[in-house]
């Protein structure tokens, strides 16, 4: 595929991408008035389906040849589903993914005391599946069902002209940021727009994706990555864009260098900071050089995108976050209702309430969530995501904490 510097280190056909949102668009009207009944159906079908016949079909095709079983994670397993592996291999959960003429398409098959379920990248429990699959990756309806509940969510709305584009530009305050309605990763997505002559071409980078361009009032701070099993907030993660802080001693140059001897910036999953042309616009667009030495604590950032592939970090901030800001991605959850759900939302400290920070609030939904970026950050604790999700969906294969033995008390 032709790299396309829009879409960063996960690259997707432009023309492919649009004509799914086109279709998706158009079909999904017509899918609502039958929406209740297909519930009831799937209901009734999904758990013999998934969890008796697939894996007979499984197992046959395996018999016949035709496939085979892989039994641990191997060189074809991307990081998401080996932390989801190991996990149940440690709770006597029987993992194996099963590869199509050996082509391996994260399509699963567990077992666990006489239960059986097929899954295709990472398990949910049994049940129909939620009415808020349907649309919590849709970005404006995701912002406008939130912002109706009062979660903060940033102001804007649809374009599918730059006509139009233009005309909500004027409603907002700057900076705006563009983006597709539909997709992940960031991709053709464009920040820091302040007049009209900046909007053109930031839309027409995002209509290559798709029709409806989201055009929105830029919010400040990091991309969070607030992740939820079960509908309870079980990790929340700090996503950086390649980024150096100051020491008010050394110079952006040389804090790069110093960075990049991180051991965990191997360029397997941290990749070294890089200065490019990208990031010497960045650079500029703050003020600084690379010779300049910002003061002590200071970000300076290389790029406004958070992949790791181009020197992204993460940093755990699970324990930190405000209760008030727990509450809110909770309630998000269950307006969205769904068991495992990966949030994006974007804030200055999650230390401090949302209700303090007002270009703060949620940009996204995700139904299936990289859950191995809590297991791997490059600052923090690990949290183990894999294990949450396991405990809702095997319950019996649950790990007791271990219970520490009470001191002794000593009379005095």
């Amino acid at each position: 595929m032709t790299p396309c510097p829009d879409c960063g280190n996960a690259p997707v056909n432009h023309k492919v991408e649009w004509i799914s949102a086109v279709l998706e668009k158009v079909l999904t009207p017509h899918h609502v008035p039958f929406r209740g009944l297909w519930q009831k159906i799937d209901h009734a079908v999904s758990e013999p389906l998934y969890n008796t016949w697939t894996p007979l079909l499984m197992k046959a095709l395996v018999a016949l040849r035709f496939s085979s079983f892989a039994d641990a994670p191997d060189a074809k397993t991307n990081t998401r589903a080996k932390v989801m592996w190991e996990e149940a291999t440690k709770r006597g959960i029987s993992v194996r993914e099963f590869r199509l003429f050996g082509v391996g398409r994260e399509a699963f098959l567990a077992e666990y005391q006489g239960q059986t379920k097929t899954f295709l990248d990472l398990p949910r429990p049994n049940g129909a599946p939620r009415a808020g699959l349907a649309w919590m990756g849709n970005k404006e309806v995701l912002r406008q069902r939130l912002s109706a509940r009062g979660i903060p969510a940033p102001a804007g709305g649809v374009a599918t002209s730059v006509a139009e584009a233009k005309k909500l530009f004027a409603t907002l305050q700057s900076p705006v940021i563009t983006k597709p309605e539909s997709g992940s990763r960031s991709r053709h997505t464009t920040t820091h727009l302040n007049t009209e002559a900046d909007l053109v071409p930031a839309f027409t980078k995002a209509a290559q994706l798709t029709p409806w361009v989201i055009v929105q009032e830029e919010l400040v701070g990091f991309v969070h990555r607030g992740t939820l099993v079960g509908g309870k907030l079980v990790a929340v993660l700090r996503r950086e864009p390649p980024m150096v802080i100051g020491d008010g001693v050394h110079t952006i140059a040389e804090l790069i260098a110093i960075e990049n001897k991180n051991p965990r910036r191997d360029n397997t999953l941290f990749h070294t900071l890089e200065i490019n042309p990208a990031a010497r616009e960045e650079l500029e667009r703050q003020g600084v050089t690379l010779q300049s030495k910002p003061e002590k604590g200071k970000a300076v950032t290389l790029s406004q995108k958070t992949s790791r592939g181009i020197g992204g970090g993460a940093t755990d901030m699970t324990d930190v976050i405000h209760p008030d800001n727990r509450a809110m991605l909770e309630m998000a959850a269950a307006i969205i209702d769904d068991p495992l759900m990966g949030i994006d939302f974007i804030m200055e400290d999650v230390t401090k309430s949302w209700k303090e920070q007002k270009r703060s609030g949620i940009i996204e939904s995700n139904s299936m969530p990289f859950i191995d970026i809590h297991h791997y950050p490059l600052v923090g604790a690990p949290r183990n995501v894999a294990g949450a999700l396991w405990d809702i969906v095997f319950p019996r294969s649950r790990v007791p904490k271990t219970i520490q033995p009470a001191e002794k008390l000593v009379p005095c």
